[in-house]
């Protein structure tokens, strides 16, 4: 009898034994397959952006995504070890339904602050430049000097844009009499109607102009003075408090540390971020 209970207490030692190391081997097994940012419990975030705006997020010649925006949020990721951003690239006048409809979980495309976007969505409260607005016409166009002369012009700007809310904006507060096209795919693009002549100005940013002129001889140039110069912020959605306040701690501290200041220098060819 004695030996029948010996062998009972050991099979069960046995077993006590082997649940612990099960545990042991389950808890290192969860550790290691964390991402190696660390033993923080680790978010994945979808960062919603185009690949259309020139030095603010395209794919260079090497097949990247990339540009200021883009690079600017990878640094906020670096400084962020809870979070783990993740970049979905579409059309921007996708960007704000996919953000509402859960798709992606912020917008980094130079956003502008106006009334609609901020009745269904949430501002960062810290911005990240300014967008310097100015009109621009073909370089051979010298009829064309500021906003006051497109009355009967044909300006063409991206639906949804920050220059497409300006100048609709403009347009009709100032019975201007501007007509309003808007950009579409291959010989419809901006690029291709102010050089070709069957559209007589966009609304757009100097950095925009140099890429261009640059990269595909736009031939493009800026006239007048700028005609806005607004801030421009990450954009949310409304429940996404808890993320908005890192985003806006991090960019913070990559302001302080002059990071956000070298990237505009690099990417948006002068410092944006001064003017605050």
């Amino acid at each position: 009898m004695k030996k029948t209970f010996l062998v009972f207490i050991v099979f069960l030692l046995t077993l006590v034994v082997g649940a612990c190391s099960s545990q042991k081997s389950n808890t290192a097994s969860e550790v290691n397959s964390k991402p190696s940012k660390g033993e923080t419990k680790v978010q994945k975030i979808i960062v919603g952006t185009g690949t259309q705006f020139p030095n603010v997020c395209f794919i260079d010649k090497n097949g990247k995504l990339t540009g200021y925006d883009v690079e600017l949020v990878r640094k906020i990721d670096e400084k962020l070890p809870e979070y783990e951003f993740e970049f979905k690239t579409m059309e921007f006048s996708n960007l704000l339904l996919s953000l509402e409809t859960n798709k992606i979980d912020f917008i980094a495309h130079q956003m502008e602050v106006n009334e609609e976007r901020q009745k269904k969505f949430l501002f960062n409260k810290e911005p990240y430049n300014v967008f310097p607005l100015h009109v621009t016409v073909n370089k051979d166009n010298n009829d064309i000097h500021s906003i006051k002369d497109l009355k009967g012009k044909k300006v063409i700007v991206s639906a949804t844009s920050n220059s497409a809310v300006f100048i609709e904006k403009y347009n009709k507060e100032k019975n201007a009499g501007i007509e309003i096209i808007y950009a579409g795919n291959g010989p419809d693009t901006t690029i291709n109607q102010i050089k070709t002549g069957r559209a007589d100005a966009t609304i757009t940013t100097p950095f925009s102009v140099d890429f261009n002129n640059d990269a595909v001889d736009a031939q493009q140039k800026v006239v007048g003075e700028p005609l806005l110069n607004s801030k421009v912020y990450f954009l949310l959605r409304k429940n996404e408090t808890p993320l908005q306040e890192k985003i806006d701690e991090a960019l913070v501290e990559l302001k302080k540390e002059g990071v956000v200041g070298d990237l505009s220098k690099k990417w948006l060819g002068a410092d944006y971020t001064v003017n605050f």
